[in-house]
């Protein structure tokens, strides 16, 4: 039995979400998705360009990810052939002696790529991205082992899921860590991003080291996880998280180490990874959402944690209004 999350009432938050990965979409790619409960259509022109827009053609109300073609820098629908171009707007309408009509467009939605992903930008408002994901360097770094990838699909709001980024003590009890240390969060100099530290010791197939693990947040939907203290190794996490809808999220994450601890302990590190990922999902899918948590005195990150999360939200959002009314209450 899976946990009754059409219960809450968080609404999709605001930001950058991954949506595809970028090298599945070479030129003349067509591809489907379905993100913040609208159907969307993914298409690369013959310039190499990305464009994402809502999926349903204002015609007659087609696909146009089904069955949709790449004309040069437009998309074609398979219905009846009407073209758009990148910003939405039709461009031609094959057998009409006249111009298209002026109401013939589709939302386009703004893109970029960045680490391997293809990202979108939400906004509750519709207005134009306030930040950009970053580039992170190790993705472009020879030292560094081609990533490898993991994806799943969780019934659970993604908030739910990012809070797992604030809450240390989690580690313990879920992952089995029992030499857990100190944590700390740093805010950023842009409200939307934070840094957290967590210090560990590890068993590795090297020994046995003093670790600290790195976290890096920019909004809702990008997490980078270093881990620092295993001689000169370097080991990274990077997870994209998108919401499908209120009550479902898509995460993808990709797994590097540099390439002089990758025969010795890369595979391994890797693997305890993804084994993590999998000892979450059993909490993610029987939990619900509790707007108003009671949390104790060391429940200092994630108090931090859901204050920081209302920016992402419409002012009047559950949370919100929750939380002003004593929400993070202490016994």
């Amino acid at each position: 039995m899976v946990a009754p999350q059409e219960q809450t009432e968080l609404p999709i938050p605001n930001g950058w979400f991954a949506i595809a990965w970028s090298s599945d979409l070479v030129a003349g790619t067509v591809q489907r998705a379905r993100y913040f409960d609208r159907e969307l259509v993914l298409y690369r022109t013959r310039d190499g360009a990305l464009h994402v827009l809502d999926a349903y053609c204002p015609h007659l109300g087609a696909h146009l990810g089904e069955g949709g073609r790449v004309i040069g820098e437009t998309i074609r629908c398979p219905f009846h052939g009407w073209q758009f171009g990148g910003d939405g707007v039709c461009v031609n309408v094959p057998y009409s002696k006249k111009p298209p009509p002026a109401k013939a467009r589709l939302r386009s939605w703004p893109v970029c790529e960045r680490n391997g992903f293809v990202f979108v930008w939400h906004h509750h408002e519709s207005v134009e991205p306030a930040w950009q994901p970053p580039q992170l360097p190790e993705f472009s770094d020879p030292n560094w082992t081609e990533p490898r990838k993991l994806e799943l699909k969780v019934p659970i709001h993604i908030q739910d899921m990012a809070e797992n980024n604030c809450d240390p003590v989690h580690f313990r009890f879920v992952h089995g860590n029992l030499a857990l240390g100190e944590s700390s969060i740093t805010p950023g100099d842009e409200p939307h991003f934070f840094r957290a530290w967590s210090r560990s010791t590890q068993q590795t197939p090297l020994g046995t080291f003093e670790t600290e693990l790195e976290r890096n947040t920019w909004g809702l939907g990008l997490v980078s996880v270093r881990t620092r203290g295993i001689g000169e190794a370097g080991l990274m996490m990077l997870a994209a998280t998108s919401p499908i809808d209120r009550t479902n999220t898509h995460s993808r994450w990709l797994f590097t180490v540099t390439r002089d601890m990758a025969d010795l302990a890369g595979e391994d590190f890797i693997d305890a990874l993804g084994q993590g990922v999998l000892q979450d999902m059993r909490i993610w899918k029987n939990k619900i959402h509790r707007p108003a948590p009671v949390l104790c005195d060391a429940d200092t990150d994630l108090a931090f944690f859901r204050k920081w999360v209302r920016q992402f939200y419409p002012p009047k959002s559950a949370d919100g209004a929750a939380e002003r009314n004593g929400a993070g209450a202490r016994p």
